[in-house]
């Protein structure tokens, strides 16, 4: 047992490639509602909250009903999620970092990082990686790779190719028995832990990856990995968006058919 689970959004209105993406709206809805409501069909989660320092954010938000937090500004989403926990969720136990910008996220998924805190008592933090078939992927800095024990632990996380391959084709193995997994950016933490975690400075090899998830390893912490088929499609460009409403409104239109 893990005790209440809470699922938390976090959530800044500037973003880099593609302006105010969370509030886009060419679906008819947001698409911080649509994310919400994908998170809210998790059963592990008692509530889903999202975690914001934009008062627009916040107005939409609670338009569409879910319930939204506002937050001091903060480097990053896992502080952001913290100032809350500590302020307003006494009875959180575990909770779950859902990125706002992957509308089509699994709800099963979120309930598979529960389940492995649940069966792996030593570990502070869950996460979960799908393994890599193709190239680009594979040779992409943007996309972080983990290496992981025998038993799911995570031994490493980086942006280069771990592990290396000395002696085969790199290029079979993607297509036979591919050693090397994708890293999901969703987590679950334990309350005790999310809150010394973000006390912490910056660690070595997290300022030389820029990956928060190092800190976590720098200081000791068990991160559980599960397996999953496939990522939920993160938006970060108009190409993105575009093609996620062309698959919304293809589901649209079979439901209502």
């Amino acid at each position: 047992m893990v005790g209440q689970v809470f699922g938390f959004i976090p959530a800044r209105l500037a973003s880099t490639r593609l302006a105010r993406k969370l509030l886009l709206a060419e679906t008819g809805r947001p698409l911080i509602q649509h994310t919400w409501e994908a998170a809210r069909q998790a059963r592990s989660l008692a509530d889903v909250i999202v975690a914001t320092d934009s008062t627009e954010i916040a107005q939409i938000v609670r338009g569409f009903g879910g319930r939204c937090e506002l937050t001091q500004e903060h480097p990053s989403g896992t502080d952001r999620i913290a100032e809350v926990v500590e302020r307003s969720f006494g009875a959180a136990e575990v909770v779950v970092n859902i990125q706002g910008d992957e509308p089509e996220i699994d709800a099963q998924s979120i309930d598979l990082l529960v389940q492995l805190l649940a069966e792996h008592p030593d570990a502070q933090i869950s996460t979960l990686a799908t393994p890599i078939r193709s190239r680009p992927v594979r040779d992409s800095s943007s996309c972080v790779k983990v290496v992981c024990a025998t038993d799911g632990r995570a031994l490493y996380f980086s942006r280069n190719l771990i592990p290396f391959c000395r002696d085969q084709d790199p290029d079979q193995l993607l297509m036979t028995d591919s050693p090397w997994l994708l890293h999901l950016g969703l987590y679950a933490y334990r309350r005790e832990f999310l809150m010394k975690l973000t006390k912490l400075p910056v660690s070595r090899l997290e300022r030389l990856e820029k990956l928060e998830q190092l800190r976590a390893l720098e200081a000791g912490a068990t991160i559980q990995v599960g397996l999953v088929e496939r990522s939920a499609v993160g938006i970060d460009t108009a190409e993105d968006y575009a093609r996620f409403v062309s698959r919304w409104r293809e589901r649209t239109a079979e439901f209502e058919s």
